[in-house]
């Protein structure tokens, strides 16, 4: 498998994801405006040829767009292989580059979100564990903060206070979200105009800024949505997935 950075100079001509065909997409654009805010802040887009069927971003934490405390260690946004390209090793080639380009930049160690058992949109963790990483710090909705220390004296990373216990103040359904995920330009707008048709009260919170990110009430950012104030999910709402959910919660 042959592999590509993205960069500030190629990323208008790079196709980034593997779902949406289209790379002039709106959903695709607001994708790519979100890296280019990032880059400078060194953010790291490495990906297949394939049109983006495997890939993994990964940041400095201290640039992260989540609130978590963990100096000094490199965050993985995002480690992705899709369909037919599992099982063929190629997890293991970009979590390897990550962690060679980590150690290089000096770096104390890797951290990312994942949860006791698989979720979707968040890593593995019985393959985090077979690679080493084990458990920094848990939040109480479930999502749990895993790391992979270069040297055993490393301090764990963390979540901050704010996002340890998810819990927010408002009525209704309330979807914290960043346009790091493609879909979110893509579906959230759907989901917007979905409620109001039907009278749900829904709100949305873009969190447009690292600062707003990393202060937030989950520890999933990318898309955390709350109802009459305690977390739900982290997976992605269409009609029919928020229709079943209107079915549970009201």
């Amino acid at each position: 498998m042959e592999y590509i950075r993205i960069t500030k100079e190629n990323i208008e001509k790079e196709h980034i994801c593997c779902a949406i065909s289209n790379n002039k997409d709106a959903a695709v654009s607001s994708k790519k405006n979100w890296l280019g805010k990032c880059f400078d802040d060194g953010l790291v887009f490495l990906k297949s040829t394939e049109r983006g069927k495997c890939f993994i971003e990964y940041i400095p934490a201290e640039n992260a767009w989540v609130p978590i405390e963990a100096e000094g260690y490199m965050y993985i946004d995002c480690l992705w292989v899709s369909g037919s390209f599992k099982g063929h090793g190629y997890s293991n080639d970009l979590l390897g580059e990550c962690i060679r380009d980590s150690r290089n930049k000096g770096r104390t160690g890797l951290c990312i979100l994942a949860s006791e058992k698989k979720k979707p949109f968040l890593a593995d963790p019985g393959f985090l564990k077979h690679k080493g990483f084990a458990v920094a710090d848990r939040a109480d909705n479930g999502i749990w903060l895993w790391y992979l220390p270069f040297d055993e004296k490393s301090s764990k990373p963390r979540f901050k206070e704010c996002a340890k216990h998810p819990h927010i103040d408002e009525a209704g359904y309330v979807l914290y979200y960043t346009n790091q995920c493609p879909f979110n330009g893509k579906y959230v707008p759907v989901l917007e105009r979905f409620a109001q048709e039907r009278g749900v009260a829904f709100k949305t919170v873009l969190l447009n800024t690292k600062a707003a990110a990393q202060n937030a009430p989950t520890p999933i950012t990318t898309y955390a949505l709350f109802y009459n104030g305690d977390y739900l999910t982290n997976e992605q709402m269409n009609e029919k997935r928020f229709l079943k959910l209107l079915g549970q919660t009201e």
